[in-house]
């Protein structure tokens, strides 16, 4: 199967989910700083979440430039993927508007965790229709930041209990490492090319 529907659903459902996370932010009713005082950590969690959104969008399209084809398995390992990422919204609104409490901070990382491992089922399925010596299987390697991301997340997870902003510091510090560019394809798309 061609694979541009599969791009064009998932771009539209990550542009919602980008648009539902924004309108969870409340127009302060007031122009002084105390007016905008309550929606700082609703604003911080919609930052934090746009980021992980975006860092999902850029390697998904990514991941799909050197994929040809997609396949039953890929389009149900894609729509796992969007679910966890479509309950990113809610989970940000929660944390936000609970100003960092122990149990939004937690469901916040289960739903990153688990937003990793299907990236990972969607990753692999296509590594196992185009071959290990495929781009996509050249390309990921040893892939250190999805082996630690989701090492973090479960760490993450249960510190919530303990310090909802260590917790979150380490969102933030999984965000950063994966803000940095990855040049995996385009490297193997040089060497091969």
């Amino acid at each position: 199967m061609e694979k541009n529907r599969l791009e064009a659903f998932s771009d539209g459902v990550i542009a919602i989910i980008i648009t539902i996370m924004v309108l969870e932010i409340k127009v302060p009713h007031g122009t002084d700083f105390e007016a905008i005082k309550p929606i700082i950590p609703v604003f911080i969690s919609y930052i934090l979440s746009f980021i992980y959104v975006g860092i999902y969008w850029n390697n998904h399209h990514h991941m799909f430039q050197v994929t040809k084809e997609v396949t039953g398995g890929i389009l149900w390992a894609n729509l796992h993927l969007l679910f966890w990422l479509s309950l990113l919204p809610f989970t940000a609104g929660w944390v936000g508007e609970n100003h960092l409490a122990s149990l939004p901070a937690a469901l916040y990382g289960f739903v990153l965790l688990m937003a990793a491992i299907a990236y990972y089922i969607l990753q692999m399925a296509i590594v196992r229709h185009q071959g290990a010596d495929s781009i996509l299987g050249a390309a990921i390697g040893s892939d250190w930041k999805g082996k630690l991301s989701p090492i973090c997340y479960l760490v993450a997870i249960p510190m919530s209990f303990v310090s909802p902003w260590i917790a979150i510091g380490l969102y933030v510090f999984v965000a950063l490492i994966w803000f940095i560019p990855d040049r995996r394809i385009e490297r193997v798309l040089v060497n091969k090319g």
